[in-house]
């Protein structure tokens, strides 16, 4: 009699100097690469209309300066400026609609 033997494919990987043997699940190996975070592009965190543009291009800001007002879900937001810097670009227009991650503003 037959024995149908499944042959089960071990996955190797280090963490903290310590080898582990594995089996990776499918949903594991096809997930989005980690990519750190630009401090100098300035996102969407959610999908929205622009409502006023503060800046524009080659203008200098401070930490903490209104950049724009995004509407999302009946809610107005400032989104301020994390550093100080001058604007590179800026790639939104009051009345655009944007998504979630999409890159409105970039520093120098």
């Amino acid at each position: 009699m037959a024995e149908n033997k499944i042959k089960i494919k071990y996955s190797t990987f280090e963490l903290d100097g310590v080898k582990y043997k594995t089996i990776l699940p499918e949903r594991y190996k096809t997930r989005k690469k980690y990519v750190p975070v630009n401090p100098k592009l300035v996102k969407a965190f959610i999908p929205g209309t622009i409502m006023k543009v503060f800046v524009r291009k080659g203008r200098k800001v401070s930490e903490g300066d209104n950049l724009l007002l995004l509407e999302a879900m009946k809610m107005q937001t400032y989104i301020q400026s994390n550093m100080s810097g001058k604007v590179k670009q800026v790639y939104i227009k009051k009345g655009q609609m944007v998504s979630k991650g999409f890159v409105m503003i970039e520093m120098e």
